[in-house]
């Protein structure tokens, strides 16, 4: 009786995935008959951008005029193009492309990866470090592995701990770990550079020192760009939160990395063109970081030489499956100082790379997309919060019920990138964290502090203040 029952459990098996495979070939037809070429993809993502924007302005007459009543024409219109018009354009494309997006599936080749060297910058990092080298110490990584640990005159025991901790650890036969000790702190992208010229291998990939890497991180990174275009030169990797169970602002940003910045990534990825290789865990090739002469002197050095990469007419993807774990701010002056670092950043990135707006190219829209950051920013900060306390007594002029139009957008675009990064996860034997508070601060409520932060950022950029590698 059991030989019987397991000999039909066997076949009900072979029968459920033989059905799977059937339902999977023809779904992978169905596509394949819808599919649409990426420039496709993006003229049709534009035109429901441009019709959602069009419904926004007609919806928005009399809000319009009744704003302009109790101000002026100018300020009415600027304001109502920031708060809504713009917001809802970039949701409307960003939902559009992320339902279009079918990348192909990343595969690493059946015989030995590329050697590979890892960069990992480490500044007063003695809480993280043994973690960070932990990790790249278990990678599957089935190729040459080289991993230079530059400490930038750390005044801690990071370099104490690099060193007893590479006299234990066990590593494959292929990977060698060496700690460069730099006696004086001279900013990341310096020893960067230093340990560009140092590395044996033709990629090159940065890990930040307070990072913990997935087992299989590098070989994800290294299939995917090695299955890209052949014109591309870097591949950003996917960051993900590690602590955030620390307080509701760490869990707010784990929202940030697993939707906003992840959604993002992908988007600008789909067109050829993500922004930003953020240093935290990307790959380069290294000929083309020598071309653009390395890591410039800034606080946005990864933004900086991405945008000179693509100024070079490069390619830049994301690996969403590459993932690291990384320890953001806890408390908000070490949130406000990273977030005022990458707004900072990005006015650097502006100034050395102007003429990015002027490619012919689909990525341009994002580069014309982050010149809008600053008046959204500004608007935000000084128009729509003002608007929000004037709500609550009564005065709807700024924020009011048009205003509210927006949220069946906003919980679109939450409920596809979940969708998707969930798959990311569930694809990786992951599972995404419940963190229900979190997620309704993020919503609500993270804007109001982050937008602010911006702006400071900005300014602080444009009035010339002095520069320092002061967070993460």
């Amino acid at each position: 009786m059991s030989g019987t029952t397991t000999s039909a459990r066997g076949r009900a098996a072979v029968a459920a995935k033989d059905r799977a495979r059937l339902k999977a070939s023809v779904r992978e037809e169905h596509w394949r008959r819808l599919y649409l070429g990426v420039r496709g993809k993006f003229l049709l993502a534009l035109l429901i951008a441009l019709l959602w924007t069009a419904l926004s302005v007609w919806l928005s007459q009399r809000w319009l005029v009744d704003l302009a009543a109790v101000t002026n024409w100018t300020f009415a219109l600027v304001s109502i193009i920031f708060i809504a018009y713009v917001p809802g354009f970039m949701n409307a494309f960003l939902i559009a492309t992320l339902s279009l997006d079918r990348r192909p599936v990343a595969r690493a080749p059946a015989e030995a990866l590329p050697g590979v060297t890892v960069l990992v910058a480490a500044y007063n990092e003695a809480s993280a470090i043994r973690d960070t080298l932990t990790s790249l110490a278990r990678q599957d990584y089935r190729g040459p592995l080289e991993v230079l640990v530059l400490n930038d005159g750390s005044s801690d025991e990071t370099a104490t701990i690099v060193r007893e901790l590479l006299a234990s650890l066990t590593l494959p036969d292929c990977a060698a770990f060496t700690l460069h000790d730099f006696p004086v702190n001279r900013g990341k992208s310096a020893v960067l550079n230093d340990g560009l010229r140092a590395a044996e291998h033709e990629l090159i990939v940065t890990v930040d020192g307070d990072c913990w890497m997935r087992t299989n991180a590098l070989t994800q990174i290294v299939s995917r760009y090695l299955s890209d275009p052949d014109n591309t030169v870097a591949v950003a990797g996917a960051v993900m939160v590690r602590n955030s169970r620390s307080n509701l602002l760490t869990r707010a940003q784990e929202w940030d990395y697993f939707h906003g910045i992840a959604s993002v990534k992908r988007m600008q990825g789909m067109y050829h063109g993500t922004l930003v290789a953020q240093g935290a865990f990307s790959l380069y090739r290294r000929d083309a970081l020598e071309e653009v002469g390395g890591w410039p002197e800034c606080v946005g050095e990864d933004i900086v030489v991405s945008w000179a990469l693509l100024e070079r007419d490069y390619r830049i993807g994301y690996a969403d499956n590459a993932l690291a774990f990384t320890n953001v701010p806890e408390g908000f002056r070490q949130f406000a100082l990273q977030r005022k670092r990458w707004s900072r950043g990005l006015m650097e990135a502006f100034k050395a790379h102007w003429r990015l707006l002027f490619k012919r190219r689909m990525t341009t829209l994002f580069i014309w997309w982050n010149v809008c950051f600053l008046p959204l920013d500004l608007v935000y900060s000084f128009v729509f919060i003002p608007g929000l306390i004037l709500a609550m007594f009564g005065h709807y002029y700024i924020a009011g019920p048009l205003t509210l139009a927006v949220l069946p957008l906003a919980a679109l675009w939450n409920i596809v990138i979940f969708r998707i990064q969930r798959g990311v996860f569930e694809g990786e034997d992951l599972k995404v964290r419940r963190n229900p508070m979190g997620f309704l601060f993020y919503a609500l409520a993270y804007s109001l502090l982050m937008q602010p932060v911006c702006v400071w950022g900005y300014v602080v950029e444009i009035i010339g203040m002095k520069k320092k590698w002061d967070t993460k």
